[in-house]
Parts: C-alpha cells; sequence; structure tokens
C-alpha cells in the first residue's frame, strides 16, 4: 500500500522563496503525495472531487482552498466529478525555512505561527474566506519579484485571520513539538504516544505530569475540547488509521496493536470519526489511484 503515496521531489531551490503553478486541468492525474514544503492548493469547477489530506478524505465543493503541512500526505481524484470543463487551479509551495522559530515568535506573527501549526493537520477554509483572498491568488501568478512576495505574505495573513477554519487530519499527525504553549501537554502527548498500544489509566497520566486527576481532566479537555479519553482514543485512531494505508495488517491486528480492547469497539469508534468502518476506509484508501 505504501507504493501508492509518492515522495514528490518539488523544484524548489536553495534560494527559492515560493513557487506559484497556475494551470487549467481537465481530470486529476497525479498520486497521493508528499513532501518538505508548506503547500496551498486552490482548486474551482471541480465539485464532485475528492480531497485526501492525511486520515482524511472528504469531497470538494465548487471552489476548495487548503493548507497542508510539511509531509502530509494529500491529493485530489476525480470522484464524482463530471469533467464537463477543466478545472483551474493554483498550488503555491514555500519551505519550512522561510519562517524560521526567531521569526514566528514575533508577537504581530502569532496568526501565521498558528496557521503553519495548523497545517501539520491539513486546513480548510470557508467559502467566504475563498471569497476573500481568490482575487489575490489569482494575481498573484502574474505579479514578479518583491510584488510577488508581498501579495504572498498579505494572502498568507488572510488565511491567518480567517474564521471557520477546519482541521481536516487526527490530532496524532501533529508533532509532539506544536504544543509548545504547554510543557505538560507536551509530555501528556508523549506519555500517550509511547504507551497509546497498553492500556492507560488516567491516574497513572495524571500521575506523570504531577496533578491531581481533576486538574489534569480539566487541561485536557480546556486544550484539547475533549475528554481524556477521547484524546487518547483520537490518537489511537491516528495509528490505526496510518496502519491501514501503510501495512496489509488485517483490522483485528491493527485494533489490538492500537490499544483499543475489542474488534466491535473499535469499528464503533473509527466509524464515528471516520463515518466508515476500517475496512471500508481502507478500500476507499486504495481506490484513489489517480490524484493531483
Amino acid at each position: 500500500m505504501k507504493d501508492l503515496i509518492h515522495r514528490e521531489i518539488t523544484p524548489l531551490r536553495n534560494n527559492d522563496t515560493f513557487l506559484v503553478f497556475d494551470r487549467q486541468r481537465p481530470v486529476f492525474t497525479f498520486p497521493i503525495h508528499f513532501h518538505p514544503e508548506y503547500e496551498i492548493n486552490f482548486i474551482s469547477n471541480a465539485k464532485g472531487g475528492k480531497r485526501i489530506v492525511g486520515d482524511h478524505i472528504g469531497v470538494i465543493e465548487q471552489k476548495e482552498l487548503v493548507i497542508v503541512g510539511p509531509n502530509l500526505y494529500h491529493g485530489w481524484e476525480n470522484y464524482k466529478n463530471t469533467k464537463d470543463s477543466p478545472f483551474h487551479e493554483i498550488t503555491i509551495q514555500f519551505p519550512r525555512e522561510l519562517f524560521p522559530k526567531e521569526l514566528l515568535d514575533r508577537n504581530i506573527l502569532k496568526p501565521i505561527s498558528e496557521l503553519l501549526n495548523n497545517a501539520n493537520r491539513g486546513v480548510l477554509f470557508s467559502q467566504d474566506t475563498i471569497n476573500q483572498v481568490e482575487g489575490k491568488l489569482l494575481a498573484l501568478s502574474q505579479k514578479r519579484g518583491f510584488d510577488s512576495f508581498l501579495e504572498f505574505e498579505s494572502i498568507l495573513y488572510d488565511l491567518a485571520i480567517s474564521r471557520d477554519q477546519q482541521l481536516l487530519t487526527n490530532i496524532s499527525f501533529q508533532r509532539q513539538n506544536d504544543f509548545h504553549n504547554s510543557e505538560r501537554l507536551e509530555s501528556i502527548y508523549k506519555y500517550v504516544k509511547e504507551n497509546y498500544s497498553h492500556k492507560i489509566k488516567l491516574d497513572d497520566a495524571a500521575k506523570h505530569v504531577n496533578m491531581t486527576v481533576i486538574s489534569f481532566s480539566r487541561l485536557i479537555k480546556q486544550r484539547t475540547g475533549k475528554s481524556f479519553i477521547e484524546f487518547v482514543n483520537e490518537i489511537r485512531l491516528g495509528y490505526a488509521t496510518r496502519s491501514l494505508i501503510d501495512t496489509n495488517k488485517s483490522v483485528a491486528e491493527i485494533c489490538y496493536h492500537c490499544g483499543f480492547n475489542n474488534i466491535s469497539n473499535f469499528n464503533r469508534i473509527f466509524k464515528k470519526r471516520q463515518g466508515c468502518t476500517p475496512s471500508e476506509f481502507r478500500i476507499n484508501f486504495v481506490g484513489t489511484r489517480n490524484v493531483l
């Protein structure tokens, strides 16, 4: 199954700031891929196409705008798109080094720092946001030199402060050090990742960070919006979906390896999160062979 996911070698060179691809296409033809650069992808006139970002699969609207972080699987396929006319795609790729930590730590860049952090899970932007930035996206490929850089920065900031952003992937796709505002949450996240295949008790997790159960549960709820059990299951599901994508292990093997106590419980939790069973998810993912 790994053969379906390709590492893309982007044409960015060491001294490049960013690249813009502006093209018309009749169909999606590129395989699911990943690369070390950030990518902003705008698509119009491809309603009914399918979006794949990490463990997320969804159907796109008439206009689509997504940002994905470094090395996050992503792609688009034709699915139910009628292909009556070519779709328009604008892709922007830029390296991580463009925004070093010392720069992102500045107060004025806090929104962009948070956007790039969230991009590690993939972000889908609202139609209102698309309407706001579409003109700038269309103009970007026509600009040259420093004017193009200013336009790019303006687009990135508009996206950073936009409302109704939707995170696409499971929380386990977020790197441990992305929880940079909470040393305790970093420690909790690391603890769960190291023990997800075993039974994890609330008491033990709270003791790990020297907190009472009540304070610990409150912290998890405040920072993640989930109960501790939901938080753990979210991470377990992340590993489960990756195993369904990357390995040929049976669903039962994946279930128990990821710390779920029985198949029926695993299927129920998985279906609630993904909208399909683990077996259906694997079939759907394997079927995404022709993607952008």
